[in-house]
């Protein structure tokens, strides 16, 4: 498929997300925001909140958890009933102040739906009860498109790593600074349980050619405007 056929047809979906039909096999990539474009992120520890209930979803130990810096907790008393393991895999995320990006696979009976049920509903209650509010901290129902090809793959694997480099938060050449998403893990080790680099990085080849080719695809991406609608629902 031309590259500017794709961009056109990925825009499109973006338009036609799914929230519902999720199915044992497939990647989906999953964003929200906050609740009327709020900030969710506020410091370092609602980003550690957010990833370690994640982790404890995935069915992960609070010991293998705490053992990253990203997604360790002090509070060692919540409780999420946690999925079996490799239940669902985790290839890429990025967290925002304002919203998120999550691409992951069902690999398994249970729906995403289901997991993130669990994360949103016990994050929502940390971040309510910290800053003393009331009301949804996300904004409606969380949206999703289904990925089906390899090249929808990798391109938005890409858009959600470069994410901090698009909102400007870090340099345009050091995406690996921005501690919230995954593209560290994909560069040294982090000793992230969350995140599952083999696949991605099979995909890109290894992980030079991942660097490289993240660059390329977000410098082009970023020329055809792939990803205005989503862009403008973000932020």
């Amino acid at each position: 498929m031309p590259f500017e056929f794709f961009v056109v047809w990925y825009n499109l979906s973006m338009r036609n997300r799914d929230y519902k039909n999720f199915t044992k096999g497939h990647l989906y990539h999953i964003y929200n925001r906050g609740n009327n474009k709020e900030i969710v992120f506020r410091d370092k520890q609602d980003y550690r909140a957010f990833l370690f209930r994640l982790g404890l979803a995935f069915g992960i130990k609070v010991s293998e958890l705490n053992e990253c810096d990203i997604t360790k907790s002090p509070k060692s008393k919540i409780r999420i009933n946690g999925s079996k393991p490799n239940h669902f895999k985790l290839h890429a995320f990025c967290l925002m102040p304002n919203h998120f990006h999550l691409l992951i696979e069902q690999c398994g009976d249970e729906s995403i739906s289901t997991l993130l049920l669990k994360v949103f509903t016990s994050f929502s209650r940390y971040i309510n009860s910290k800053y003393k509010r009331v009301g949804h901290v996300f904004q409606d129902q969380f949206k999703s498109v289904k990925i089906e090809t390899n090249p929808q793959l990798i391109l938005i694997s890409s858009y959600i790593h470069m994410n901090p480099i698009k909102d400007f938060v870090v340099k345009a050449n050091k995406p690996e600074n921005y501690i919230w998403s995954s593209y560290a893990d994909f560069i040294e080790n982090r000793n992230n349980k969350i995140i599952y680099t083999k696949f991605l990085t099979e995909i890109f080849g290894n992980k030079k050619n991942f660097i490289k080719e993240n660059t390329r695809l977000y410098q082009k991406t970023i020329s055809k405007v792939p990803f205005e609608f989503l862009d403008l629902w973000c932020n």
